[in-house]
């Protein structure tokens, strides 16, 4: 498992990342959203979850005021439940030199929350709109 950067090449495969439907309150119904956010806001950097040629995954993150976050993390639903999700954010925290880095999460997402926790992120009493805010100070 990789994470790449989104090239000419790779940007549709991307684009068509889709969860699960029941996943689709939790995270956007195609990565495109991503893609989009990352382009317009610059706010974020978007990277492709790749394993071989194949994409299976889509991951973003941006820095605000030195705390690096994570965002719009999804995984093809073709290739969920192998790994994929825990590989992608372990990269990604090798990545990122911050000392503290963090991420929001639906409360009913317990999938997901029980992946944040195992990798060490404590609840926050911040609240991003519906999502409570995760943190993992190194």
């Amino acid at each position: 498992m990789d994470l790449v950067e989104i090239t000419d090449e790779n940007w549709r495969a991307v684009a068509d990342v889709a969860p699960r439907d029941d996943q689709r309150r939790y995270v956007a119904a195609l990565a495109a959203s991503y893609l989009l956010l990352s382009d317009r806001e610059r706010v974020w950097t978007s990277l492709g979850i790749s394993e071989g040629d194949q994409i299976v995954g889509h991951i973003m993150w941006g820095e605000e005021e030195g705390i690096a976050w994570i965002g719009g993390m999804v995984i093809d639903s073709e290739y969920q439940r192998r790994g994929f999700g825990r590989a992608a954010m372990e990269r990604m925290l090798h990545r990122l030199p911050h000392r503290e880095v963090r991420l929001s999460v639906h409360p009913d997402n317990t999938a997901a929350i029980a992946l944040y926790d195992e990798l060490g992120f404590k609840p926050t009493n911040m609240w991003d709109d519906d999502e409570q805010v995760y943190a993992l100070r190194r």
